[in-house]
């Protein structure tokens, strides 16, 4: 059966893709990939392979949908099976791997350790859930489409403040702070929110269809609170305790 896919959304994530990929290969190009046999670990060059990987995917992926090479795109589809999870367990250990050396065994974690675990777990989380919507909905190519798209919004903050702290320092002095440390990650956050506002309107306009980026944004707005209040929660520095405790990097 011929299904009709809505083209001007792989049309134009196709691009999105396309930017976020140059954007993150930018921000990460003094820090990785000019350093490539430098690197303390090869924590970060899985992470780094892993991320890039994705990115890589969903370019072609759109592409081949634009292109109406369907059969293509949905072979390789399948290794979204194996890459997805490696980018949640990958980055789940890098995260530990970065956290856990200087404070495993601490029974109260600093502020801004607090707020770094809050702003890479969870949004290993998010990625997950969108990833995992976009799966259960892989027989409908619209819905299917919105959500593979939603998998980036939570990977904006590494891109972001790299390119502020190297680029748009001016930016910093109108950014929040956490004990009077700036927290880059809510230019990257206002960004992402702004994008999945403006296709939750496109979409309501252009097709009637008001499920899938209006649930993102609040989803994506529950992750963005939860980093800037989790740092003040009991329970949260306790689990965080325990992650740090695991043998996990």
């Amino acid at each position: 059966m011929n299904v009709r896919v809505d083209s001007a959304v792989y049309r134009h994530s196709a691009r999105f893709f396309v930017v976020f990929l140059v954007s993150t290969v930018w921000a990460f190009w003094p820090s990785y990939f000019t350093r490539l046999f430098a690197q303390p670990s090869f924590w970060f060059h899985a992470h780094g392979v892993s991320l890039t990987l994705w990115v890589a995917l969903l370019v072609v992926q759109a592409q081949l949908i634009r292109t109406q090479r369907r059969p293509w795109h949905r072979r390789l589809g399948k290794s979204s099976y194996v890459l997805a999870p490696a980018v949640v367990i990958i980055t789940t250990a890098f995260v530990h791997y970065r956290v856990a050396g200087p404070l495993r065994g601490a029974e109260q974690l600093p502020a801004m350790a607090l707020h770094f675990l809050a702003l890479t777990l969870i949004a290993i989380v998010v990625f997950a859930v969108f990833f995992g919507l976009a799966i259960y909905f892989r027989r409908e190519p619209q819905v299917h489409a919105r959500w593979m798209l939603c998998t980036v919004f939570p990977l904006f903050t590494p891109v972001t403040d790299r390119l502020i702290g190297g680029h748009f320092q001016y930016v910093i002095a109108y950014l929040p702070r956490i004990e009077g440390n700036p927290i880059l990650p809510a230019a990257g956050f206002a960004l992402a929110d702004a994008l999945v506002l403006m296709l939750a309107l496109w979409d309501w306009r252009a097709h009637r269809r008001i499920a899938v980026f209006p649930v993102a944004l609040v989803v994506l707005l529950a992750y963005h609170v939860g980093v800037f209040t989790l740092h003040r929660v009991p329970l949260w520095n306790s689990f965080c305790v325990w992650f740090l405790s695991t043998p996990l990097s």
